[in-house]
């Protein structure tokens, strides 16, 4: 399934990790608009834009009034958080993207209406720090319009969904193989790969990965 706007808006997240009784810490409410009113105070006078890099490139669900592809230095897109429940199960869990330390990574930015702040902010921290899997962070994005403040999801080393340096063959065989109420891991790579196709955007580290775990799943008995 799709993850869509309605979801986010009656905390479906929420309750299903709730619901699954993981023993993590669903943020609440409270805790979601405090992480963005520190965020926002961070840079307090600038157009909000958001830096996508995964799934919010092919599925952004936000209102936003601009979109422009940009370039962050720093950071680059791997598969590196591990999730037990959107795109994997706890027994089996699947992988999605962060932004980890070092590289580079092209994505697309949005612009965010400054009346709309602050509802679409909360829709887009129920989606990606219903357990605070991701340190929100205000970086530099250039674009062929000039360069961007905007906000990025970066993943937090510290937490222990984070994956480290998890070898190729261990990725490639949770990606291939790990389903959750959300669809699939594999399902999640192919639709990034599309969305960044669709920009004109080219991740051959993403299509390497693709190709192998396209021949992981031809193998599998």
């Amino acid at each position: 399934m799709t993850l869509t706007r309605a979801d986010l808006e009656t905390g479906r997240l929420q309750k299903l990790l709730a619901a699954a009784n993981l023993g993590l810490h669903v943020w609440t409410e409270a805790e979601l608009q405090q992480s963005i009113d520190q965020t926002l105070r961070q840079n307090p006078d600038a157009p909000v834009w958001l830096f996508a890099y995964g799934s919010l490139i092919w599925n952004p669900v936000i209102h936003y009034t601009d979109r422009q592809v940009g370039r962050v230095h720093g950071f680059h897109r791997r598969f590196c958080l591990w999730t037990p429940l959107g795109r994997g199960t706890p027994e089996h869990p699947g992988l999605v993207l962060g932004l980890d330390r070092g590289g580079c990574c092209r994505g697309i930015v949005y612009q965010i209406e400054p009346a709309l702040v602050q509802s679409e902010l909360l829709l887009l921290w129920r989606r990606e720090m219903v357990v605070g899997s991701y340190i929100p962070r205000w970086i530099k994005v250039s674009t062929p319009a000039g360069s961007r403040l905007a906000i990025a999801f970066l993943i937090d080393r510290s937490q222990p969904s984070y994956a480290g340096n998890l070898d190729l063959a261990t990725t490639v065989q949770h990606i291939a193989t790990a389903e959750g109420e959300l669809g699939s891991s594999a399902d999640y790579l192919n639709q990034t790969l599309a969305g960044l196709e669709l920009a004109g955007i080219q991740d051959r580290g993403l299509l390497n990965l693709q190709r192998q775990v396209l021949a992981q799943q031809i193998v599998q008995p």
